[in-house]
């Protein structure tokens, strides 16, 4: 090993992390799990890290719903008129089989009106629900129940002009059923509401189909099969009609990257790099990935790092650090050294892959950037391109990245072996349960 440790490390290339995001953003484009889009990008991704010096390099497969949809419209009326609106389907919920389906028109203010303790005045109603997100079971249970008509998704992190795309937690439509559900443009909805909107009228041919899925498994073996393994992680999914050069494009030439540059250095622990499918369905890549192997990962499993987002040239850089304590002051150390001094933070983040490693008792960490409050002006959004991003940048980031990564692959004990917080275990536990469904997951597909 001593030979070998003397090696000096390349180092991260912005042009070689360039190419790979022009391969996915321009070459591959739209992403969506469990349709040829993802299939493409499967195969390109395997041949990258086989380039990039990985000895292994596997295809685990899974089932998905895919999103296949041939057209969507949404007309409204107001003043007694009706107007056309672009929307886009939730990934998990149905379309209407093609036929509009028309209902007068209410606005539902969330996550407030959920205190109601009667939501029956939702039955048979368009909803235009102001807030992006259902992050309560039983919120999801009893508006379900209520049996609106569809539902008008309003993201108010930001006030867009184009829909964004986005998905109903699967956890949820598997276990509750759901009804057709589209995202419309804030500003839109603004208009709506300023008109006083009487009725909409929704139709959608498409839905969701029964799928594959993937993940793309790279291993650089490490000389001491007891020392356990590095998990690195990002998804190559993407929302509805983006591209996704920022997310997660990035991500994914990151793991690339950084296989090329750990793979000739000496390791005494094994490095596992995953680009994971299906993280835009909530991490439904990297919870079958965790649920699969939950036993061995318990045994082998050091920490989970995971690359989400971080090509966004003007922005903020934010590192979210779940496990022991010690691990923000580590990763912060980390970053020091190269004179780099990104935000830390520890609140619980259930969205991005690295939290079903988390809930399974592996400290986590996600790296992204982001350029405004609501993350990205250009989130899942057609718009997230190679305009978006910015390899210098990402190169910088990586650079103590590799570095930790390479030092941590050979040290014999790691520094963040800490015992856990015990109110985050609970959170981690909790979440877990009610959003993906907790560790025995049965249902349709």
């Amino acid at each position: 090993m001593n030979s070998r440790a003397l090696k000096p490390r390349p180092s991260i290339e912005p042009d070689r992390l360039e190419a790979v995001m022009r391969e996915l953003a321009d070459g591959v484009g739209v992403r969506l799990a469990g349709t040829a889009g993802e299939e493409e990008a499967i195969r390109r991704i395997v041949r990258r890290f086989r380039d990039a010096g990985a000895p292994t390099v596997e295809v685990e497969s899974f089932p998905v719903r895919a999103r296949v949809v041939e057209y969507e419209r949404l007309w409204i009326r107001m003043g007694g008129r009706w107007r056309a609106f672009p929307c886009s389907l939730f990934s998990n919920t149905p379309g209407t089989g093609g036929r509009p389906i028309e209902a007068p028109l209410l606005f539902f203010e969330s996550p407030g009106e959920y205190r109601r303790p009667d939501l029956t005045h939702l039955r048979g109603k368009a909803v235009v629900h102001v807030g992006c997100h259902i992050e309560s079971r039983e919120s999801y249970r009893r508006l379900l129940e209520a049996r609106p008509a569809f539902l008008l998704f309003v993201d108010v992190r930001f006030p867009g002009t184009v829909p964004l795309a986005d998905g109903m937690f699967p956890a949820y439509t598997r276990a509750l059923g759901a009804v057709p559900v589209v995202n419309v443009a804030y500003m839109d909805a603004w208009t709506w509401d300023r008109a006083g909107a009487e009725a909409a009228r929704l139709c959608v041919q498409g839905g969701m189909r029964s799928a594959r899925s993937a993940n793309v498994i790279a291993e650089l073996p490490g000389e001491d099969p007891e020392a356990g393994v590095i998990l690195l992680g990002a998804h190559h999914d993407t929302q509805a009609d983006s591209p996704g050069a920022d997310d997660n494009a990035s991500g994914v030439a990151s793991l690339v990257e950084l296989c090329r540059v750990l793979a000739p250095l000496a390791r005494r622990r094994t490095i596992r790099l995953i680009s994971f499918g299906a993280e835009e369905q909530l991490s439904e890549g990297s919870a079958y990935h965790v649920r699969r192997h939950r036993a061995r990962l318990a045994r082998q499993g050091r920490i989970m790092v995971n690359f989400d987002s971080l090509g966004s040239g003007m922005g903020l850089t934010e590192v979210w650090c779940h496990g022991p304590a010690v691990l923000a002051r580590v990763m912060r150390r980390v970053f020091a050294r190269r004179g780099l001094y990104p935000e830390m933070k520890t609140d619980l983040v259930p969205y991005a892959d690295h939290f079903p490693f988390v809930a399974a008792g592996i400290p986590g960490v996600w790296i992204w950037r982001r350029n405004c409050e609501m993350g990205r002006f250009f989130h899942h959004r057609p718009d997230d391109d190679m305009s978006r991003v910015s390899p210098g940048r990402m190169a910088a980031i990586l650079e103590p990245v590799a570095d930790v990564l390479a030092d941590w692959a050979l040290r014999k004990t790691l520094p963040f072996s800490a015992a856990w917080p015990t109110a985050l275990r609970k959170r981690a536990a909790a979440m877990w349960r009610d959003l993906f469904g907790g560790w025995a997951v049965t249902g349709r597909r």
